[in-house]
């Protein structure tokens, strides 16, 4: 190791311990201090203001300067905060995503979060499933959880009662359920095959048996994982037509509209099928693979604090602030996403009670894309493309796992 890097990580290791050792106290700051906090909300005209007044207020030795930067599909988020911190000139902290996690490892830009978690006492309302798919794979936590969604099954209830079914929890039962609610004019399954289905996909291919490892998505349980998942268009023909080509608005409008009986998404649009479909919309956690393991795609949503910054008490603060109690709860407001802590998960109203349940009862099957270049590429590009030529039977599952298989290692 060169002895400048050897001083900055001994330095870093010294600021953590002392970080972790000194009391936080109530009411003001040590020293006066500005935070520059970078964040994204979907909705531009909500603002966190009342909560930096309320922190402020409780805080009266540190000011947070909180700027909203365009999420811009997430990629003119993310290049702005690289560019700003390969300069010097970035925020002290930020709103990122676990798919940032490896650049920003890359780039050593990360403080160690671990031993402010563990003197916080906030650490025990947020559940363990959460802490898990936020840690990196060096077991360090540099992120503090403070939003999430987790994708789950959305159902027509009346269409199981109808055909005197229970929500499927298994493959075979769901491929069943589908069957069931598919007849003329209506499908059982609103496939997304556009952008953005790599979620449907991993469901039931990742949680069906196929590794994101060397040679694991290529064996023959990863093929069979995917035949079976192409055959819900191809053979059982319990899609809609337009399945190859439909993307997130296609399969929510089709579940409104009464197209489609199941289909995957998360809280976010729990509201919008309500007021289309009232009590006989539900969902549920995605069905489980003939292994008995499963996946859920989490979208999470976290903050993290930054190597670079000055004011690294202030901002964990700030931060922990965000993330405790009713104050996540009323960040969570602003976002339209769910609480991370239990505590105001068993009080949330922002949408009614059997979707905060689909998402808690789907946490412990949370997984996510490995952050690493490969990544971007399959989603954007790789998986849309391969995917809908296999729908169309333009190439074999086979021939579409062994693409896949190409990109990641080669």
């Amino acid at each position: 190791m060169k002895r400048r890097t050897l001083i900055a990580a001994t330095a870093a290791t010294a600021a953590t311990a002392a970080l972790a050792a000194a009391p936080l106290a109530r009411g003001r700051a040590a020293a006066p201090a500005t935070v520059h906090w970078w964040y994204h909300f979907d909705n531009p005209r909500a603002s966190p203001a009342a909560l930096v007044a309320a922190f402020e207020a409780a805080n009266p030795g540190i000011r947070i300067m909180a700027e909203s930067i365009p999420w811009g599909g997430g990629a003119d988020y993310d290049n702005r905060l690289y560019t700003a911190l390969v300069s010097g000139g970035g925020p002290d902290c930020a709103m990122v995503k676990l798919e940032n996690l490896g650049r920003l490892m890359e780039m050593q830009a990360l403080e160690d979060l671990g031993p402010m978690i563990d003197a916080w006492s906030g650490k025990a309302d947020i559940n363990p499933d959460i802490w898990r798919i936020n840690t990196a794979p060096t077991g360090v936590r540099y992120y503090l959880p403070v939003q999430y969604v987790m994708l789950y099954l959305y159902v027509r209830r009346d269409w199981l009662d109808a055909a005197h079914l229970a929500p499927p929890a298994s493959f075979p039962e769901f491929l069943h359920a589908a069957q069931a609610m598919t007849a003329k004019g209506h499908w059982g399954f609103g496939l997304r095959g556009a952008s953005g289905g790599q979620d449907f996909w991993a469901t039931f291919v990742l949680g069906g048996g196929a590794k994101l490892a060397k040679g694991g998505l290529v064996t023959p349980a990863a093929i069979a994982a995917d035949a079976w998942f192409i055959d819900l268009f191809r053979k059982w023909k319990v899609c809609p037509p337009s399945a190859p080509t439909d993307g997130f608005l296609q399969t929510i409008n089709n579940m409104k509209a009464g197209v489609t009986g199941m289909t995957i998404h998360h809280i976010g649009s729990a509201n919008a099928l309500v007021a289309a479909l009232g009590d006989r919309i539900t969902a549920v956690p995605v069905p489980r693979g003939p292994q008995g393991t499963g996946w859920a795609t989490f979208g999470d949503g976290s903050n993290a604090i930054f190597a670079g910054s000055r004011n690294k008490e202030a901002a964990w603060r700030w931060l922990s602030f965000l993330s405790t109690a009713k104050n996540n709860v009323a960040f969570n407001l602003l976002t339209g996403q769910v609480t991370v802590t239990t505590s105001g998960a068993a009080h949330w109203t922002a949408e009614p009670k059997r979707f905060v349940e689909a998402t808690l009862a789907s946490l412990p099957l949370a997984h996510v894309f490995p952050a690493v270049p490969a990544t971007a590429e399959f989603v954007s590009t790789v998986w849309p493309q391969m995917t809908q030529k296999a729908l169309l039977g333009e190439i074999t599952p086979a021939a579409m796992m062994q693409s896949f298989e190409k990109l990641y290692f080669g």
